[in-house]
């Protein structure tokens, strides 16, 4: 059905991420933080793993970002950049450092899972409406924020504020809601301000959990009472597949559609939710139907899932729109393990919009 990214562009430029990317810190073994005795270098940061997702699928992606004028910074611009992101509009801070963080083998939702932030006065945390490379910001047909930028500081979120303000010719805005509690600890803003931002948003990404634990809202059907104004909600729910409530630009019903997950060999959980926003912003970007992009979405979170990191090589776009357009009979007894990605992957199948 048409959706938001309908809208016509002239943009040299498919997708513009804004937030923070930090070193990662990954463990050479698992155990707890205390008792392991070695890490490897990587990258890390929801709105970047989206761009560089988003490249590696061949879309015309930029990332907007801050980092310090330090060897962390070179590295990560660097990293970003290889993945065929445009890095051109990442400013430089010379009085604060780029952010790092450290985290245990362990899934996320294993209770003995740690991570260790050295995020706080950060180059990402001085991002604000006065420093903001405006002319980059809004240059894409699509502008995708995250809730993490507006819990890094009162001026990140100002710059929210700003950026999701309704003005002529605005992008589609794309916020995946992203709460980290511990982000939130001590902020006086607190988390309910990201409903607000969802709310002015076009698109918007938010799993049951989140919407609980943030807003105090239960149920696919209640998020959307609570959040009615975007054009496209997708309700991520976990094992139970993504629900999308969407509608044209003008119409006033929702059209439901409810997409089961794949059966999945999980190596690490980390990132997949960047992943599942990149394929359904890839498949939009297309104008595909609805339950392609929510199945494109799974498709690429299903990479990230059987790797240990943040980042993969995503599907060749022939074959996950062969996957894509399985019935619904195939499509539920699919499995994917480590190594799907590469079974049918042919480099001329990359293809830019």
């Amino acid at each position: 059905m048409p959706g938001p990214a309908t809208r016509t562009s002239t943009a040299d430029t498919d997708v513009v991420c804004l937030g923070e990317s930090m070193v990662t810190f990954l463990p050479s073994r698992p155990g707890r933080l205390a008792d392991v005795p070695s890490f490897s270098r990587g990258i890390g940061g929801a709105e970047s793993n989206v761009a560089c997702a988003l490249a590696a699928s061949g879309h015309r992606a930029k990332w907007v970002g801050r980092v310090g004028a330090d060897g962390f910074g070179d590295h990560l611009v660097e990293a970003i950049g290889g993945y065929g992101v445009d890095t051109s509009a990442v400013r430089r801070d010379p009085h604060r450092p780029t952010g790092v963080y450290f985290r245990t083998a362990t899934d996320r939702g294993n209770g003995a899972h740690e991570v260790a932030y050295y995020r706080a006065g950060s180059a990402a945390s001085a991002m604000s409406p006065r420093n903001a490379p405006y002319a980059d910001l809004l240059a894409g047909r699509v502008l995708h924020l995250s809730g993490i930028t507006a819990a890094l500081s009162a001026d990140c979120l100002a710059l929210l504020h700003d950026l999701t303000a309704p003005r002529e010719g605005r992008p589609l805005i794309s916020f995946d809601v992203n709460h980290r509690p511990g982000l939130w600890t001590g902020n006086d803003a607190g988390p309910g301000v990201l409903l607000d931002l969802a709310r002015r948003s076009d698109l918007v990404f938010v799993g049951e959990d989140e919407a609980e634990e943030a807003w105090g809202v239960r149920g696919a059907e209640a998020i959307r009472a609570t959040a009615p104004e975007p054009e496209v909600l997708v309700v991520k729910r976990g094992a139970d597949g993504a629900t999308v409530f969407s509608r044209t630009a003008h119409g006033r019903e929702d059209t439901v559609t409810t997409v089961p997950a794949l059966h999945v060999d999980v190596v690490a959980a980390v990132g997949a939710g960047d992943a599942f926003a990149a394929g359904f912003l890839s498949a939009t970007l297309r104008d595909l139907p609805v339950r392609d992009r929510a199945r494109h979405g799974h498709l690429m979170a299903a990479a990230v899932l059987t790797v240990p990191g943040d980042l993969t090589a995503p599907p060749a776009r022939a074959h996950a729109d062969r996957l894509a357009a399985l019935d619904d009979s195939a499509w539920g007894t699919l499995r994917l393990g480590p190594g799907w990605t590469a079974a049918e992957r042919a480099p001329e199948e990359v293809r830019s919009t």
